[in-house]
Protein backbone atom coordinates (compact mmCIF):
# COMPACT_ATOMS: atom_id res chain seq x y z
CA UNK A 1 0.00 0.00 0.00
CA UNK A 2 1.32 3.56 -0.65
CA UNK A 3 2.14 5.84 1.58
CA UNK A 4 -0.57 7.81 3.34
CA UNK A 5 -1.23 11.10 1.60
CA UNK A 6 -2.11 14.21 4.62
CA UNK A 7 -3.55 17.61 4.21
CA UNK A 8 -3.14 20.49 6.60
CA UNK A 9 -6.42 20.57 9.40
CA UNK A 10 -6.68 24.20 9.32
CA UNK A 11 -4.57 27.36 6.92
CA UNK A 12 -1.50 28.17 8.36
CA UNK A 13 1.24 31.16 7.98
CA UNK A 14 5.18 31.71 8.44
CA UNK A 15 6.74 35.06 7.44
CA UNK A 16 10.13 35.77 7.25
CA UNK A 17 12.54 38.19 6.10
CA UNK A 18 15.54 37.53 3.21
CA UNK A 19 17.88 40.39 2.33
CA UNK A 20 14.93 43.34 2.89
CA UNK A 21 12.32 41.69 1.50
CA UNK A 22 9.44 40.16 3.12
CA UNK A 23 8.10 36.56 2.57
CA UNK A 24 4.62 35.49 3.63
CA UNK A 25 3.24 32.26 3.13
CA UNK A 26 -0.53 31.22 3.71
CA UNK A 27 -1.82 27.49 3.03
CA UNK A 28 -5.02 26.07 3.26
CA UNK A 29 -6.63 22.74 3.09
CA UNK A 30 -8.40 22.95 -0.29
CA UNK A 31 -10.93 20.64 -1.85
CA UNK A 32 -11.34 21.89 -5.37
CA UNK A 33 -9.64 23.45 -7.85
CA UNK A 34 -12.34 26.81 -7.75
CA UNK A 35 -11.57 26.40 -3.60
CA UNK A 36 -7.88 26.81 -4.49
CA UNK A 37 -8.15 29.79 -6.64
CA UNK A 38 -10.90 31.01 -4.43
CA UNK A 39 -8.02 31.26 -0.93
CA UNK A 40 -5.35 32.69 -3.73
CA UNK A 41 -8.16 35.84 -4.51
CA UNK A 42 -8.90 35.87 -0.29
CA UNK A 43 -4.99 35.84 0.79
CA UNK A 44 -3.13 37.71 -1.97
CA UNK A 45 -2.03 41.19 -0.98
CA UNK A 46 -3.21 44.22 -3.30
CA UNK A 47 0.47 46.73 -2.11
CA UNK A 48 2.64 43.39 -2.47
CA UNK A 49 4.99 43.04 -4.80
CA UNK A 50 4.02 39.70 -5.47
CA UNK A 51 1.74 37.08 -4.94
CA UNK A 52 2.89 33.94 -5.94
CA UNK A 53 1.34 30.81 -5.79
CA UNK A 54 0.80 26.98 -6.21
CA UNK A 55 -2.25 24.04 -5.20
CA UNK A 56 -2.29 20.47 -5.56
CA UNK A 57 -5.27 17.63 -5.65
CA UNK A 58 -4.66 14.22 -6.63
CA UNK A 59 -3.08 14.44 -9.97
CA UNK A 60 -3.89 18.25 -10.57
CA UNK A 61 -1.74 20.98 -9.81
CA UNK A 62 -1.50 24.59 -11.20
CA UNK A 63 1.23 27.37 -10.33
CA UNK A 64 1.79 31.08 -10.85
CA UNK A 65 4.90 33.29 -11.07
CA UNK A 66 3.04 36.62 -10.51
CA UNK A 67 5.81 38.31 -12.87
CA UNK A 68 8.66 36.67 -10.97
CA UNK A 69 10.94 35.29 -13.57
CA UNK A 70 9.72 32.10 -14.59
CA UNK A 71 10.12 28.81 -12.77
CA UNK A 72 11.48 30.58 -9.94
CA UNK A 73 8.48 31.13 -7.99
CA UNK A 74 5.15 28.73 -8.41
CA UNK A 75 7.36 25.50 -9.15
CA UNK A 76 9.92 25.80 -5.89
CA UNK A 77 6.00 26.41 -4.25
CA UNK A 78 4.51 23.41 -5.97
CA UNK A 79 8.12 21.20 -4.79
CA UNK A 80 7.36 22.16 -1.11
CA UNK A 81 3.88 21.43 -1.22
CA UNK A 82 4.85 17.77 -2.84
CA UNK A 83 8.52 17.55 -0.61
CA UNK A 84 6.38 17.35 2.66
CA UNK A 85 3.83 14.50 1.27
CA UNK A 86 1.10 17.15 1.13
CA UNK A 87 -1.95 16.86 -0.98
CA UNK A 88 -5.27 18.97 -1.06
CA UNK A 89 -3.43 22.01 -0.57
CA UNK A 90 -2.99 25.85 -1.94
CA UNK A 91 0.24 27.89 -0.97
CA UNK A 92 0.47 31.85 -1.59
CA UNK A 93 3.61 33.29 -1.04
CA UNK A 94 3.58 36.60 -1.10
CA UNK A 95 6.44 38.91 -1.33
CA UNK A 96 7.15 42.99 -0.65
CA UNK A 97 10.34 43.86 -2.86
CA UNK A 98 12.99 45.38 -0.32
CA UNK A 99 15.29 46.75 -2.75
CA UNK A 100 18.13 44.06 -2.98
CA UNK A 101 17.66 41.50 -6.31
CA UNK A 102 17.77 37.50 -5.01
CA UNK A 103 18.57 36.44 -8.60
CA UNK A 104 16.85 33.21 -10.06
CA UNK A 105 18.44 30.95 -7.03
CA UNK A 106 17.82 33.03 -4.19
CA UNK A 107 14.19 33.71 -5.94
CA UNK A 108 13.45 29.77 -5.83
CA UNK A 109 15.24 29.42 -2.55
CA UNK A 110 13.19 32.26 -0.72
CA UNK A 111 10.03 31.05 -2.23
CA UNK A 112 10.51 27.38 -1.68
CA UNK A 113 12.12 27.59 1.57
CA UNK A 114 9.36 30.26 2.78
CA UNK A 115 6.19 27.79 1.76
CA UNK A 116 8.20 24.73 2.70
CA UNK A 117 8.62 26.30 6.67
CA UNK A 118 4.80 26.87 6.47
CA UNK A 119 4.09 23.50 5.78
CA UNK A 120 6.26 22.04 8.11
CA UNK A 121 5.07 23.47 11.19
CA UNK A 122 1.52 23.02 10.23
CA UNK A 123 -0.66 20.78 11.47
CA UNK A 124 -1.82 17.83 9.22
CA UNK A 125 -4.91 15.26 8.73
CA UNK A 126 -4.39 12.11 7.11
CA UNK A 127 -6.60 11.57 3.82
CA UNK A 128 -8.72 9.07 4.16
CA UNK A 129 -9.74 6.91 0.64
CA UNK A 130 -13.73 7.43 0.22
CA UNK A 131 -15.99 4.32 -1.40
CA UNK A 132 -19.84 4.67 -2.20
CA UNK A 133 -21.57 1.25 -1.34
CA UNK A 134 -25.16 0.96 -2.37
CA UNK A 135 -28.30 -1.50 -1.30
CA UNK A 136 -31.71 -1.98 -0.63
CA UNK A 137 -33.86 -3.31 2.54
CA UNK A 138 -37.12 -3.61 3.92
CA UNK A 139 -38.16 -0.62 5.58
CA UNK A 140 -38.01 -2.57 9.67
CA UNK A 141 -34.77 -3.26 8.77
CA UNK A 142 -33.13 0.48 7.97
CA UNK A 143 -32.58 1.72 11.79
CA UNK A 144 -30.74 -0.76 12.55
CA UNK A 145 -28.31 -1.32 9.19
CA UNK A 146 -27.84 2.22 9.30
CA UNK A 147 -26.64 2.29 13.18
CA UNK A 148 -24.13 -0.60 12.75
CA UNK A 149 -23.10 0.85 9.44
CA UNK A 150 -22.04 4.44 11.09
CA UNK A 151 -20.33 2.17 13.93
CA UNK A 152 -18.02 1.57 10.48
CA UNK A 153 -17.60 5.03 9.93
CA UNK A 154 -20.60 5.14 6.94
CA UNK A 155 -22.70 8.11 6.42
CA UNK A 156 -25.73 8.23 4.62
CA UNK A 157 -25.37 10.13 1.23
CA UNK A 158 -28.89 9.07 -0.22
CA UNK A 159 -32.26 6.98 0.72
CA UNK A 160 -35.00 6.16 -1.62
CA UNK A 161 -38.19 5.15 0.21
CA UNK A 162 -40.17 2.90 -2.98
CA UNK A 163 -43.04 0.42 -2.61
CA UNK A 164 -40.72 -2.60 -2.07
CA UNK A 165 -38.01 -0.76 0.85
CA UNK A 166 -35.17 1.26 0.92
CA UNK A 167 -32.67 2.28 -1.54
CA UNK A 168 -29.65 3.86 0.55
CA UNK A 169 -26.41 4.89 -0.73
CA UNK A 170 -23.45 5.43 2.22
CA UNK A 171 -20.19 6.72 2.04
CA UNK A 172 -17.43 5.38 4.06
CA UNK A 173 -13.72 4.43 4.23
CA UNK A 174 -12.51 2.80 1.79
CA UNK A 175 -10.92 -0.09 4.17
CA UNK A 176 -13.87 -0.68 5.93
CA UNK A 177 -15.94 -2.05 2.47
CA UNK A 178 -15.13 -5.80 3.11
CA UNK A 179 -16.02 -5.30 6.83
CA UNK A 180 -19.63 -3.42 5.61
CA UNK A 181 -20.29 -5.74 3.32
CA UNK A 182 -19.81 -8.51 5.34
CA UNK A 183 -22.36 -6.74 8.35
CA UNK A 184 -24.70 -6.49 6.15
CA UNK A 185 -24.63 -9.67 5.00
CA UNK A 186 -24.88 -11.17 8.34
CA UNK A 187 -27.61 -8.64 9.35
CA UNK A 188 -29.85 -9.49 6.75
CA UNK A 189 -29.19 -13.16 6.83
CA UNK A 190 -27.16 -13.20 3.20
CA UNK A 191 -30.42 -11.39 1.71
CA UNK A 192 -28.70 -8.04 1.47
CA UNK A 193 -25.83 -7.98 -1.06
CA UNK A 194 -24.18 -4.31 -0.89
CA UNK A 195 -22.35 -3.32 -4.37
CA UNK A 196 -19.70 -0.50 -4.81
CA UNK A 197 -21.02 2.48 -6.72
CA UNK A 198 -17.57 4.03 -7.48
Amino acid sequence: MSETLHTLAATCRHSEEIRKSRFLAQAAPVDSPEQALAFVRAVSAADATHNCWAWRIGQDYRFNDDGEPGGTAGRPILQAIEGQGLDRVAVVVTRWFGGIKLGAGGLARAYGGTAAECLRTAERVAIVAMARLGLHCDFAELALLKARLRELGAVPTQEQFGADGVALELELPAQRVAEAERRIADLSRGRIAARQLD
